[in-house]
């Protein structure tokens, strides 16, 4: 692997920024034997020691904001008012295990009697060393909503993230230590792809999660299980927005502009599939298609700037391909489509309409500011379009009528549903998706539970 492999590259101009050299054999193992020696000691701090050190590391990412935020714009173009407010987010997240992680993690007891014994209950306890590997999309709370819970759990850590935010990678681990974590609690490794596989199978490591592309999850999950480890996966998604008559137009157009252009239009829980009742459809997509109109792309760090540039060049050569494609299967552009002749890795808000089931843009995730629009006659084929597709992580449903937005909890293939509103991970509830998004959960208590050993315990 050469240096520039990792490497800050600026995604509005195309230039590399920094280089960074990839750990050696020699590092990565001194790192995998620091994390084992630390988890030894490390499992045995009580939860107010941990909660002191992870109140201190979210105050000092919430005064470095502006820097931190600065410095994720730099590496993989989001706006700065949404980089800031990730970074508060994981301020946040770090807060929220501090002050709950004693309660979710509490023994649950269970029917002694029943079981012919004096005590019974459950114990959580850390599993150990967990290897994460980690996207550029959201560089900082991807890694924190990790972070957070597995360090407050006893757990330690190893970062391998995404080769385009190598400053980011870096700055979390330092941050974690300035925090008070002892040492080797949560270390960031630069390393490519090829390493994963040699550090997941070293059997110091108990477990890993990872947040990225399906392919990528195919190969963490093909090795962890053939050494027995559990794992997290959150995969792509192709989240539909399903409108109907009963919906406030305004309001669902608004938060679908929203849905879909959020952080350039790379995230995975993005609305991508807006699938509108005839009755409606035209009024909606009137509304849609002018806010979409409406948005300035340009230099993410212009406060004026709504979308800037998309992370990678490949990452926006394959949103172009899959439009055009699209278009010359008989699909129609009601905006947007063309590249800009500018530098960067530009791409504009656009709306696909006429898509039928032959083409890719049908059942593929698209990792952009595109949004596909589809005319459907009723609720049922509303939820059959929203399945049609091998993703599963979130959905949104907009509608007034109670009955239907039962029909949509029930009916809707995902790990997400949010009625009236746009999907949103919050660290109070779990976060995941099924089918090729993935398994297990991010968040909440069920997350923080994921590198548990959920111990039985028979006291006669």
């Amino acid at each position: 692997m050469s240096a520039a492999s990792i490497a800050t590259i600026n995604p509005a101009t195309g230039e590399t920024v920094k280089t960074f050299t990839p750990a050696t054999d020699a590092e990565i193992e001194a790192t995998i034997e620091r994390a084992h020696e630390r988890f030894r000691a490390y499992r045995t701090t009580s939860f107010t020691e941990r909660a002191a050190w992870a109140h201190a590391t979210a105050d000092l990412i919430e005064a470095e904001a502006d820097e931190v935020a600065a410095m994720m714009t730099l590496e993989m173009g989001k706006t700065l008012a949404s980089a800031k407010a990730e970074a508060l987010k994981c301020a946040k997240g770090f807060r929220f295990y501090a002050d709950n992680t004693e309660a979710l993690l509490a023994d649950v007891p269970a029917d002694a009697a029943a079981v012919g014994a004096s005590t019974a209950f459950i114990r959580y306890q850390p599993l150990g060393v967990v290897l994460a590997v980690m996207p550029w999309n959201f560089p900082l709370w991807q890694a924190v909503r990790f972070a957070a819970p597995a360090l407050m759990a006893g757990n330690v850590g190893i970062l391998k993230h995404a080769s385009n935010v190598p400053q980011t990678a870096l700055y979390l681990a330092d941050v974690i230590s300035r925090g008070g974590f002892p040492d080797g609690c949560f270390q960031t490794l630069l390393i490519g792809a090829g390493a994963v596989e040699g550090i997941l199978r070293d059997p110091r490591v108990a477990a890993a999660t990872l947040t990225g592309s399906e392919p990528a999850g195919r190969a963490v999950a093909a090795v962890a299980g053939d050494e027995i480890k559990p794992t997290v996966l959150e995969l792509g998604g192709s989240d539909p927005f399903i409108v109907m008559p009963s919906a406030d137009l305004d309001a669902a157009a608004r938060t679908a502009v929203t849905a879909r252009v959020q952080n350039n239009g790379q995230s995975c829980i993005a609305a991508k599939r807006f699938i509108v009742h005839t009755d409606v459809y035209d009024a909606f997509a009137a509304k849609f298609v002018a806010g979409m109109q409406a948005l300035t792309v340009g230099d993410p760090t212009d406060p004026d700037t709504d979308v800037g540039p998309l992370a990678t060049e490949s990452g926006r050569d394959e949103v172009a391909g899959q439009v055009d494609d699209a278009v010359a299967a008989g699909a129609r552009i009601a905006c947007g489509g063309q590249r800009p002749d500018r530098p960067g890795w530009f791409y504009p808000p656009t709306v696909v309409t006429d898509i039928t089931a032959d083409m890719a843009l049908y059942t593929e995730e698209v990792f952009g500011p595109v949004a596909g629009l589809y005319r459907v006659d009723g609720i049922e084929e509303a939820i059959a379009i929203a399945n049609a597709t091998p993703f599963g992580l979130g959905s949104n449903a907009w509608t007034a009528d109670e009955a239907e937005q039962r029909q949509f909890i029930d009916g809707i293939d995902a790990g997400q549903v949010f009625i009236n509103g746009m999907t949103v991970s919050y660290p109070e509830l779990p976060f995941g998706g099924i089918k090729r998004s993935g398994y297990g959960r991010e968040l909440s208590g069920n997350g923080i539970r994921e590198f548990c050993n959920a111990k039985t315990v028979w006291v006669g």
